[in-house]
């Protein structure tokens, strides 16, 4: 694989900074690859590639059902690829295999093949608006997208936005995460192998600093598309500004996850340990506030804390294992400060709370960490952790949890538990998030629009909704007097 360099025009050649670095397993600490140091000037080629390729190049006159069968292709190629992808992705980020290859990497396959039938389906409307005039809209590609991913789920977050511009027309230039460019640059060999147009879809690795941010300054790029953290998300929109260029952000989230007294607390069980330590808490919409209604809180409390001290931590490429470690030291670090704090403000420890000695004290792993008797004033209840601790508050009424639900800054996700059909509806309208499960926890389908509310963004991606982002509305008005 050819993560020495960048994917530029449809061929690969070094950064122009002629340097690289090295990407770390967090596993065992050790190197597991070198990967071109890009900068601005990298950023600049990439931009020039798909604009050339978007205006002149054969992508803007190429049929839609032309465009569906190679963006189809693209997920065939995925999954005859499935194995490589998959521990590409956990030599990366420390998800184990499991997660990469029986969830992650086949959904990303599955976002590929559903918006490969969107390419033809793209149209306006006939607006019948008065005698002598023949009036109608289409729906256009806004132009080069600009695509900057996180590194929580490097190749599945790349899918969401990089298959819905394709269907629409664009080209994109992809900024990975420089810690989990991996996958990415594995997917632009598939590229080559489907045969899509040169300089229709380009790879600059390197810092979010230099990349990103060049990206999103360059001033023939028409659209940024970004999953990351809210702060990021702010300076992105201050920096867009300068070109009034299309943003969307998908950014992070403090999600609630409710169990009421009356639902099903052996499936709300497993929805909170979903929840929060699928993918080691590392995860946008982690269930990361667990409320619990006081009449069940001491026998909820009790299985939770015996069931999450049966996770199996440890090496990510064996497939027994549930949890691997977090993506790096300085992300173990964050961690363990988070768990210092809520020691300090009074919650109670009760699961976890330290560093895990996995293979021989290698690896970045946490315990899985539960606190109880937290409250929303508390800065783990607040503030996005993005790691394997969950806050456990307790309440006493419907009204009271809905209420303390909706008691943050944010607003990506959130879960109820109940058999109260009624009750359920009323929960889920009145929470302020973009997904709302009831009775579940962390489900997706392509189909299914996601996005947040509040400091979790906007713009939606998935479903039909996710290609709106991508499209111009032109509105068209003949004279026929």
């Amino acid at each position: 694989m050819q993560s020495g360099q960048v994917f530029i025009g449809g061929a690969w050649r070094p950064a122009a900074s002629a340097q690289t670095y090295a990407t770390i397993n967090p596993a065992t600490e050790e190197e597991s690859a070198q990967v071109a140091l890009g900068d601005e000037r990298d950023v600049d080629l990439a931009v020039r590639a798909a604009r050339k390729a978007f205006e002149a190049g054969p992508w803007s006159k190429m049929a839609a059902a032309e465009r569906a069968r190679l963006i189809w292709k693209l997920g065939d190629l995925i999954m005859a690829n499935l194995d490589e992808m998959a521990r590409l992705e956990s030599l990366c980020t420390g998800k184990t295999l499991f997660d990469s290859g029986k969830v992650e990497i086949p959904f990303a396959a599955e976002v590929f093949r559903y918006y490969a039938g969107w390419a033809t389906k793209i149209h306006g409307e006939t607006l019948g608006l008065r005698e002598g005039a023949f009036t109608f809209t289409l729906r256009q590609p806004v132009g080069v997208v600009g695509a900057i991913v996180p590194w929580n789920f490097p190749f599945l977050l790349a899918s969401w936005k990089i298959a819905p511009a394709l269907a629409a027309g664009n080209t994109v230039v992809l900024k990975p995460a420089s810690l989990t460019p991996l996958t990415a640059l594995k997917f632009a060999e598939l590229c080559q192998e489907a045969g899509l147009p040169e300089g229709v879809f380009n790879v600059v690795t390197g810092p979010g600093a230099a990349v990103g941010m060049a990206l999103v300054r360059h001033p023939d790029v028409d659209k940024i598309a970004f999953t990351g953290s809210t702060e990021v998300g702010k300076q992105i929109m201050r920096e867009a500004s300068g070109s009034l260029k299309r943003v969307s952000l998908e950014l992070g989230g403090k999600s609630p996850n409710i169990v009421f007294a009356d639902a099903d607390l052996d499936a709300a069980l497993k929805g909170a340990l979903t929840g929060i330590f699928y993918n080691k808490g590392e995860v946008c919409a982690a269930g990361s506030r667990l409320f619990i209604e006081q009449r069940v809180h001491d026998e909820f409390m009790s299985k939770l804390t015996e069931r999450a001290k049966g996770l199996k931590i440890g090496d990510p490429m064996d497939r027994s294992t549930r949890m691997g470690p977090v993506i790096s030291r300085h992300q173990m670090d964050v961690v363990l400060a988070y768990i210092e704090a809520g020691k300090q403000e009074g919650a109670r420890l009760v699961v976890g709370g330290g560093r895990a000695s996995v293979g021989g004290g290698k690896g970045y792993f946490v315990e899985p960490t539960i606190f109880d008797g937290v409250s929303n004033r508390m800065k783990i209840a607040r503030e996005e952790i993005f790691g394997p601790v969950l806050s456990v508050i307790a309440f006493k009424s419907v009204d009271e949890g809905i209420a303390e639900g909706n008691e943050t800054t944010y607003g990506l996700a959130a879960a109820v538990w109940t058999r109260d059909v009624a009750k359920a509806l009323r929960a889920a309208r009145a929470i302020r998030a973009g997904t709302v499960w009831v009775n579940a926890y962390n489900l997706y389908d392509a189909a299914l629009p996601f996005g947040g509310f509040k400091e979790s963004g906007f713009g939606r991606e998935l479903g039909s909704a996710g290609i709106d982002p991508y499209t111009e509305v032109k509105s068209i008005w003949v004279d026929l007097s």
